[in-house]
């Protein structure tokens, strides 16, 4: 394929709260960009908050793709992902605009822009029930020993606190779909820039903004969904601060302690995008935020008059 065929594709990536969506806004402002998100929760509609969603006045200044797509009851894998993001990169480039991949999703990242194959297997529900139970009865550790014994690989890449991504991954192992996806190299031209900052930091903006988030309406926004019947057990609502504000509002569990435990699990959040955006990847150029966005800018512009 020509070079002058392929699509210029710019990435932004890193932990949550580094500052990936203000920069992201600052270059497209800057560039013509459109923003395609790579977050799995932005998905759904009416979690605003927790989400830290783009606000309407972003969404209204710059275009957005990839966010409010289903309602948080019905499913929404990788496969309807890559379908939806491939979608919004081609729209982007045919209006003229830079596409912006955003979001700390590493999953969605890396296959957007390795091209995973990922086939579109249907919610099981009878394995989902069988799942479930066995999770409640024996811990999420067996789940994933049963995901171990059908698929290996799978097991190696999947969250392993994250029962939910575990189960699915146990409905698409026994659909026949096993091992690594295969990969076809997408038509981009890609530069990825990295997000950083020292974890100390990271940590404290973390829980400042978890404040923050509670203080504009958070606790208001899950019980707004718990009243639109939206069971607090539905993979939507697995979400950090979703299934502890669940917990209050539903169980009567102490609010202080639902922050607290907030908190914490966006810690370890933060530390597993780690694992998927590593420092020493050659393919992504790493800035320090918020000191570096005018460089990671500059970097940008030769990028793109190269």
């Amino acid at each position: 394929m020509a070079e002058s065929d392929r699509t210029r594709l710019l990435a932004i990536v890193g932990a949550t709260a580094v500052g990936k969506s203000s920069l992201a806004m600052r270059l497209a402002a800057r560039f013509g960009g459109e923003i395609v998100g790579a977050d799995s929760r932005h998905v759904y509609r009416y979690m605003d908050i927790g989400t830290a969603k783009p606000t309407s006045e972003d969404r209204s200044e710059i275009p957005h793709h990839a966010i409010d797509v289903v309602d948080p009851d019905e499913h929404f894998g990788l496969a309807v992902y890559l379908e939806l993001g491939t979608l919004a990169i081609q729209n982007a480039k045919s209006n003229g605009n830079l596409p912006i991949l955003v979001g700390g999703a590493g999953q969605y990242v890396w296959a957007l822009l390795e091209g995973w194959q990922v086939p579109q297997v249907p919610p099981d529900a009878e394995t989902r029930s069988e799942m479930e139970e066995l999770a409640r009865a024996s811990g999420h550790a067996v789940v994933l020993a049963v995901l171990r014994e059908l698929d290996p690989e799978a097991a190696d890449r999947v969250d392993p606190s994250n029962v939910r991504r575990v189960i699915r991954a146990v409905e698409v192992a026994r659909s026949g779909n096993i091992g690594a996806p295969d990969k076809i190299p997408p038509p981009y031209d890609v530069m990825a820039v990295g997000l950083t900052m020292p974890r100390p930091q990271l940590y404290r903006r973390i829980d400042e903004r978890v404040d923050e988030m509670l203080s504009e309406g958070w606790l208001d926004e899950v019980r707004g969904l718990l009243d639109r019947g939206y069971e607090s057990d539905l993979p939507a609502m697995s979400g950090v601060g979703y299934r502890e504000f669940s917990e209050h509002l539903v169980n009567g569990a102490n609010l202080d302690e639902a922050v607290a435990r907030t908190k914490t699990r966006t810690h370890a959040f933060a530390r597993r995008q780690h694992a998927w955006f590593k420092r020493d990847d050659p393919r992504i150029h790493w800035f320090d935020a918020p000191v570096g966005f005018s460089d990671a800018e500059d970097a940008v512009e030769r990028w793109l008059n190269a």
